[in-house]
C-alpha cells in the first residue's frame, strides 16, 4: 500500500504533491495569502468607507473589488510608509493609519507645494520683498565673533549684574516718579534704552562731585549739563555699561572723564596705589590728536583736585609718536589713569610695563570709527589683559545700529543713551553746499575764507591735497599750518598747538582731525572735497558749532562726487531744516518709493539717509578690502601708529 503511493506522488507534479500533503494536514488548514494583497484588500475596503472623507471616489477605480487585484501592487506602494506598523496591527484588526494625501503621489505632492510657494511670493508687497532682501544682506554681514576676551569665550564667563559703585543720586532724585523723569528726557530730547536706568539730573551739584571740580566747571563757563551728561554721567557714576550717541560738541568727553577721575580719586583715598599697580581706568582713543586732547583734559582736572587738597591722580599718555622714557616717573609708582591709542596700548601690555589687574572702567571714545579702521582685533587683544568684570562704555556721534549690536555683545545690562538721531549733524552748524568746479577750488579757497575771521579749518580728503593746498596758501600770505598721517608726531603737534594758541589762521587736515577734536573757536570749516561716507562728513563739519555755539560749514561738491553720497547729504540738510541747493534737488531719489511703501528710510549698515543698504557705499567698500586682505592700512597707520 505504501508503495504504491509513493509511487503515485512521484507521477504527479511538485505543486500538486505539496497541496495534498498540506492537505493531509488536517481540516483547519488556511491557504496562504500574500501580503501585498492583504494590504490592498484593506486599502480597498477602507476607501470604499472612507472615500468621501479623503476625497477619492470608488469611480476612479481603486475602491472597487473587481479592480482591487490589479490595482494591488499600486496600493501596496502607497500604504508601504507604514508597513511595519500595519504588521504589527495586522492580527488585532486594526485599521492602518492612512493620511489624506495617502492617493496622491509625491510628484503631484511637489508640484502643490511648489505652487503654493510661488503664491504666496506672488502675494507679498514690494516692500516686504525689499525689507527681507535687506534683512538677508544684514544678516550676511553681522559680525558674529563676540567682542570679548578670547579667555572669557573659552571658559564660558558671561558677566550678569553690572559693577557695583558707593554713588547714590541725592533724595529728592530718587524720589522722582517715571513720570516725572519721562518729562525731563523729554523736555532735553534724551532717549535712554535698558534695564533700570538710572535718573537723569540737571545739576552737576547733584551728582555729588568735590568743589574743584565744581570750581574746575565754572572757569570753562559750563553753568549746566548738555543733555548727554544729564542722563550720561549718572549712568558711569553707577557702574553701568553704556552707549553714548549725541551729536559732535556736546560735551560728551567730559561725560565718562569725570566718572574715571572720580573712581581713581576713590580708590586713592581708601589706599594710595604701589609701585607697579594700576590702572584703575582707561580710555582709547582711535587717533594720536585725541588721545593727546583727552589727556590734557583729565591733567587739568587731576590739577584742580590736587589744589584743592585732594589725592594726586597720575595719567599716562601711551600712544605712538612721542619718547615713553619721558613719562618713565609715572611708573615709580601707581597709574590711576591711561589715555592710549590701540597699538601703543597692546604693545605697552604685551611688554608687561603695567597691568589690567586692578583696572575696571574701559571707556572707547569714537567707538564705530576704531572699529571701522579695523582696531577690532587689537580691541579684543586688549580686553584679554583684564582679570576681573570692567565698566565698558562706548561713545560716538554715529553709531549705526549694526555698531550698536555688535558692541552690545561686550556690556552688562547696558543702557542706551541718545540725543537726537544716531549720524544727524549737529543743529548749530549751518551748512552751505557750494557746486565747484575741480580745478577752480583750489582757488576759491580765498573767496571762503573772507566769510569768517580766522581760525578756520579746512579738511581734505588725501595728502597731496593738503600739502598743496597749505603751499597755495603761503603763497598768498595766509598763515597756514597742516596735519595728515606721514607727518612725524612733532610736526603735528607743532600744527595743532600753534592753530590752538591762535598763532596761525588756518589748520589743512586730513580725517586725523575731525575724530573728537575740540577747537572751542573755530566758525568756519571748509570741505574741499566731500568725504566717501557721509559719517565722515558729520564728523568734520562738527568741529565747529561746538558747545552752543553756532558755526558755518561750507563743502565743496561736483561730478567727482558720488551720486549716493550726495543723496545721503541732501537728506542730511533736510533733516537739520538747512537749505537744498539746485544741484542737489535735481537728484532722482531712489528712496522715495519706499516711502510710498510705508516703509522707514535710511541704511542699517552706515545709517546714511540717502540710500538703502542694497546700494550701501560703504559695504560695498568694505567688502572690496575684505576680498583683498586689506583694511585701510595706510589709513590706520597714519593715524594711530
Amino acid at each position: 500500500m505504501a508503495t504504491e503511493r509513493s509511487r503515485d506522488n512521484a507521477t504527479k507534479r511538485p505543486s500538486e504533491t505539496n497541496f495534498e500533503d498540506e492537505l493531509d494536514v488536517g481540516d483547519d488548514y488556511v491557504p496562504y495569502v500574500p501580503l501585498a494583497k492583504r494590504r490592498a484588500e484593506k486599502y480597498s475596503k477602507l476607501i470604499s468607507k472612507k472615500g468621501a472623507d479623503f476625497g477619492i471616489h470608488s469611480s476612479n477605480g481603486y475602491g472597487s473589488e473587481q479592480d482591487s487585484h490589479g490595482a494591488s501592487l499600486h496600493n501596496s506602494v502607497r500604504a508601504g510608509s507604514s508597513g511595519a506598523n500595519e504588521e504589527n496591527n495586522e492580527d488585532e484588526g486594526t485599521v492602518p493609519n492612512v493620511g489624506p494625501l495617502a492617493g496622491v503621489s509625491l510628484i503631484e505632492q511637489s508640484v502643490e507645494i511648489r505652487k503654493a510657494q510661488v503664491n504666496a511670493e506672488e502675494q507679498k508687497t514690494d516692500a516686504q520683498r525689499a525689507m527681507e532682501e535687506e534683512a538677508k544682506i544684514l544678516a550676511a554681514v553681522t559680525e558674529r565673533k563676540q567682542l570679548a576676551s578670547v579667555e572669557e569665550i573659552s571658559k564660558g564667563i558671561v558677566y550678569r549684574d553690572p559693577i557695583k559703585t558707593t554713588w547714590r543720586p541725592p533724595r529728592h532724585v530718587r524720589e522722582m516718579t517715571e513720570e516725572q523723569l519721562a518729562a525731563v528726557r523729554q523736555k532735553y530730547h534724551i532717549d535712554a534704552e535698558g534695564e533700570d536706568i538710572p535718573p537723569v539730573i540737571k545739576a552737576f551739584r547733584d551728582m555729588k562731585f568735590p568743589k574743584p571740580v565744581l570750581d574746575y566747571l565754572k572757569n570753562k563757563g559750563i553753568k549746566m549739563p548738555t543733555p548727554i551728561q544729564m542722563q550720561g554721567l549718572p549712568v558711569a557714576l553707577s557702574g553701568r555699561d553704556m552707549i553714548g550717541i549725541a551729536f559732535t560738541g556736546s560735551g560728551k568727553t567730559l561725560s565718562f572723564t569725570l566718572p574715571l577721575v572720580m573712581r581713581a580719586l576713590e580708590e586713592e583715598t581708601k589706599m594710595p596705589l604701589a609701585k607697579g599697580e594700576g590702572p584703575i581706568g582707561m580710555v582709547v582713543c582711535p587717533s594720536r590728536e585725541l588721545a593727546r586732547q583727552t589727556y590734557e583734559g583729565f591733567m587739568a582736572l587731576a590739577d584742580m583736585l590736587h589744589k584743592g587738597g585732594y589725592a594726586q591722580i597720575k595719567i599716562l599718555l601711551c600712544m605712538g609718536g612721542i619718547n615713553m622714557q619721558d613719562q618713565a616717573s609715572l611708573f615709580h609708582g601707581g597709574i590711576h589713569v591711561v589715555v592710549a591709542t590701540p597699538g601703543r596700548l597692546q604693545d605697552m601690555l604685551a611688554k608687561k610695563k603695567f597691568n589690567l589687574d586692578l583696572c575696571t572702567y574701559m571707556c572707547m571714545d569714537e567707538a564705530d570709527r576704531m572699529l571701522d579702521m579695523g582696531f577690532e582685533e587689537e580691541v579684543r587683544t586688549i580686553l584679554s589683559y583684564f582679570k576681573h568684570q570692567r565698566q565698558t562704555i562706548l561713545y560716538s556721534a554715529t553709531m549705526p545700529k549694526k555698531i550698536q549690536d555688535f558692541a552690545r555683545s561686550a556690556l552688562v545690562k547696558p543702557v542706551v543713551v541718545n540725543v537726537g538721531r544716531a549720524g544727524a549733524a549737529n543743529l548749530d552748524v549751518i551748512q552751505e553746499v557750494e557746486y565747484v568746479k575741480q580745478e577752480a577750488k583750489i582757488v576759491y579757497l580765498l573767496e571762503c575764507l573772507q566769510k569768517t575771521p580766522p581760525p578756520v579749518l579746512i579738511f581734505a580728503e588725501n595728502k597731496n591735497d593738503v600739502d598743496d593746498i597749505q603751499e597755495y596758501l603761503l603763497l598768498k600770505g595766509v598763515e597756514a599750518v597742516s596735519i595728515h598721517g606721514s607727518k612725524t608726531q612733532e610736526e603735528r603737534e607743532y600744527a595743532i598747538n600753534a592753530f590752538k594758541s591762535y598763532q596761525k589762521d588756518v589748520l589743512v587736515a586730513t580725517d586725523v582731525a575731525s575724530k573728537g577734536l575740540d577747537f572751542a573757536e573755530i566758525h568756519h570749516v571748509i570741505l574741499f572735497d566731500m568725504p566717501k561716507e557721509i559719517e565722515d562728513y558729520v564728523h568734520r563739519i562738527g568741529r565747529t558749532g561746538r558747545s552752543g555755539k553756532t558755526g558755518i560749514a561750507t563743502t565743496f561738491i561736483n561730478m567727482n562726487s558720488s551720486e549716493q553720497i550726495l543723496l545721503d547729504l541732501k537728506h542730511l540738510l533736510k533733516e537739520a531744516k538747512q537749505r537744498v541747493p539746485p544741484v542737489l534737488e535735481a537728484l532722482e531719489d531712489p528712496t522715495e518709493k519706499y516711502k510710498d511703501m510705508g516703509v522707514a528710510g535710511g541704511c542699517g549698515y552706515c545709517g546714511g539717509l540717502g540710500h538703502r543698504v542694497t546700494e550701501c557705499p560703504k559695504l560695498e567698500q568694505q567688502q572690496k578690502s575684505k576680498n583683498s586682505g586689506m583694511m585701510r592700512p595706510s589709513e590706520r597707520a597714519g593715524n594711530e601708529m
